[in-house]
């Protein structure tokens, strides 16, 4: 009898070359952002393949496009940035930096793409720079406008990039934070960025690490907002392609390891760091130019599932409650891979009032005010959005006085009381 086989992928969406090499096949799940509303409980909602794949050519770990970004970042968008304190001191961090490196001043034009509701941009409007913001989720564009920041509700690629640079001129610093990933056209956005630039500006874009997806086992960063999961030595092609020069590179602690790119017009190129010269040898000698760098992470996913559904399974048999902490992305693909629903995890609490009240993807389990905690005071807090669980844990520390305890699932299960 024969096996059926699943077809290949799709071409890869920076070189062409065809996608025929698996990363991790994490089977079906929903769009991570559409929450359930409750009039839509009893609805079908569409699954599409979580089928990473890498390719053998440029080594661009991808999703084929299954949903498009309109279906994806639609005008009910469900995530805003300014819910996380850590993020927005971040995003606060980042702008005296920049304004200090880069000589801003109330001349300057800061552009944001993907800008979402103004987290980062208010913080240039302090310092009286102007500013330019770039949304496609109209829902969260109106948070951003609401504080007086300029926002464009458009996708960004070349068409984008010759209306902003014909209405509001060119960028001295063009910002992206966490959405390169998101574009399923990458040549399109990049080269996009190349048109909006001043001929002496420069980019900054911040974006999760693959190498850190793969030594962390970060296997629930993939969901369909995530096209592409990208290594330095991929993005410094996709650059160097479109005109811009890599110059240079900062490694990160945020979303679970992340890089900031620095890029300018190769035209006139800047003096390169030695930052971007050890990164890119160490990307290569750790093997991301080889498809045996990539051979093992499927087990590593596999054995994650497994630890964190015996841990429930042993505490539901001990009549010990679960819940979780946050509705992100990842705990979506976490919880639909490892097929968790309300028989383990009883709801989830989120801070953002715009997720309260509805439903998880998939899993149909209740997203609650943290409130809920105190008054249920559950044995385990399952935390979803692990990057932030210094963060949670310091904010959620109250659960210990009656023996609760914290539960990361990443890079597998870890108890900590």
């Amino acid at each position: 009898m024969l096996t059926p086989t699943e077809p290949p992928g799709s071409p890869c969406r920076f070189c062409g070359v065809p996608l025929n090499v698996t990363f991790v096949n994490l089977g079906t799940s929903p769009l991570c952002q559409e929450h359930v509303r409750p009039p839509r409980f009893n609805h079908a909602e569409a699954f599409y393949p979580l089928h990473a794949r890498v390719c053998r050519n440029c080594f661009l770990v991808q999703l084929d496009e299954f949903a498009t970004s309109k279906e994806i970042f639609q005008n009910d968008y469900a995530y805003f940035s300014s819910y996380s304190a850590s993020w927005l001191q971040h995003a606060r961090r980042y702008t005296a930096m920049a304004a200090d490196r880069f000589g801003l001043t109330p001349q300057s034009l800061v552009v944001e793409v993907a800008s979402n509701d103004g987290y980062l941009l208010q913080y240039f409007v302090e310092k009286g720079i102007p500013v330019l913001g770039v949304e496609p989720a109209a829902n969260v564009a109106e948070c951003a406008a609401a504080k007086n920041i300029p926002t464009l509700v458009r996708f960004f690629g070349r068409d984008t990039a010759r209306l902003v640079a014909a209405t509001s001129g060119q960028a001295d610093l063009l910002v992206g934070n966490n959405v390169l990933a998101h574009v399923p056209d990458i040549n399109d956005f990049v080269a996009g960025l190349q048109l909006l630039l001043k001929p002496e500006g420069v980019i900054t874009m911040e974006f999760p690490h693959l190498l850190q997806l793969v030594a962390g086992n970060q296997f629930d960063t993939i969901y369909h907002e995530h096209f592409s999961y990208l290594s330095f030595y991929t993005v410094e092609r996709i650059f160097a392609y479109h005109g811009l020069s890599l110059f240079d590179v900062e490694e990160l602690p945020t979303h679970g390891g992340s890089l900031r790119i620095y890029a300018c017009h190769s035209a006139r190129p800047l003096p390169v760091s030695a930052r971007v010269t050890e990164l890119r040898n160490r990307e290569i000698a750790l093997g991301v130019c080889d498809l045996a760098y990539y051979s093992g992470f499927a087990e590593k996913a596999k054995e994650a599932k497994r630890k964190l559904l015996d841990f429930l399974i042993g505490a539901k048999r001990a009549g010990k409650t679960v819940v979780g902490y946050g509705a992100p992305g990842k705990g979506n693909t976490l919880l639909n891979y490892c097929g968790i629903r309300t028989d383990f995890l009883d709801y989830t609490v989120d801070l953002s009032p715009h997720k309260q009240g509805n439903f998880l993807p998939g899993s149909r389990i209740p997203i609650c005010h943290p409130d809920l905690i105190w008054q249920t005071r559950p044995d385990y807090l399952l935390v979803l959005p692990w990057n932030l669980r210094e963060e949670i844990m310091e904010q959620m520390g109250d659960i210990r006085a009656w023996g609760g305890q914290f539960v990361v699932p990443i890079p597998e299960v870890r108890i900590y009381a």
